[in-house]
């Protein structure tokens, strides 16, 4: 391991503080570190690269915030397979899963060779009119249909591998991967899915109909929603920080992408630990 991104929330003075011992740290041991250039300029007197050229130029990406930076350096990697390690510094995170007080342990670890990864589905999403490609995302976590606040339920036509499902009538709609259960899916009532299964999750929001509830199809299979409105403020967002403006008879296009992410391992708990320290299960 020779060449190391580092990657951070932005104005945040912890993880500014952090960015440079930890690069004081790696630089101590020969390894050539390559600073975000948003970064650099919070931390002064730093040499800056792209973010988007980083990926490209090491051999791991380390991400000091949260889920949300996360999220966002993960788009940057795009079709590499640079792996990624979240280190976490906000409340709650199941992404970026590696505590402040973990870091240099497990940095040790890797500066040697010594990790494993866990390797995430993403999706393809597809927007279309009339025929017409409008947006295209990859996304880590989740694609959701939403209308605005003075929005009326709006109807959403869904199929799976061109057979009907169902027309949800509902505030919105949320197709998540595994690593996504864990986040809008979750609060609306979504079952959390083990990141290794192979499938994805239709979670409907604040349904209409109490019968329409979360259902779990492969991932192998091509999901389309058509959205049916008049006049109503509706949008699409890719993991929560991406996304457009739907009109009615727009279709949305959904499937598993060729290109996954890859996450470090924490060396000391499994995702069950992660989930019941993050979720407080089991405490009174």
């Amino acid at each position: 391991m020779k060449r190391i991104g580092i990657f951070a929330k932005r104005h945040h003075q912890d993880a500014i503080k952090l960015a440079g011992d930890v690069m004081t740290w790696l630089n101590e041991r020969d390894v050539e570190v390559f600073v975000d250039e948003p970064l650099a300029v919070d931390m002064g007197d730093v040499k800056g690269y792209p973010g988007r050229s980083i990926p490209a130029l090491v051999d791991l990406v380390i991400v000091l915030g949260g889920d949300g930076t996360l999220l966002s350096v993960a788009r940057l990697v795009g079709e590499l397979r640079t792996p990624i390690l979240g280190v976490n510094l906000g409340s709650l995170g199941f992404l970026t899963e590696i505590t402040r007080d973990e870091l240099f342990p497990v940095l040790e670890q890797i500066v040697k060779g010594d990790f494993s990864v866990s390797e995430r589905m993403r999706l393809d999403v597809f927007v279309r009119r009339e025929g017409d490609l409008l947006g295209r995302y990859r996304v880590l976590n989740d694609i959701v249909i939403n209308k605005g606040a003075l929005a009326r339920i709006i109807d959403m036509e869904a199929c799976v591998d061109d057979d009907y499902l169902t027309t949800f009538k509902a505030d919105g709609l949320i197709i998540a991967t595994p690593t996504g259960t864990t986040a809008y899916n979750l609060a609306a009532g979504g079952p959390i899915i083990y990141p290794g299964l192979h499938c994805l999750v239709i979670s409907p929001i604040c349904p209409h109909t109490l019968t329409n509830r979360p259902i779990i199809v492969s991932d192998e299979a091509m999901i389309k929603v058509k959205v049916k409105f008049k006049d109503e403020d509706v949008a699409l967002t890719a993991d929560g920080q991406e996304g457009m403006p739907l009109k009615g008879g727009d279709i949305v296009e959904v499937r598993k992408s060729r290109y996954a992410t890859l996450l470090v391992k924490s060396p000391s708990k499994d995702y069950f630990e992660v989930l019941r320290t993050k979720l407080r299960w089991g405490e009174r």
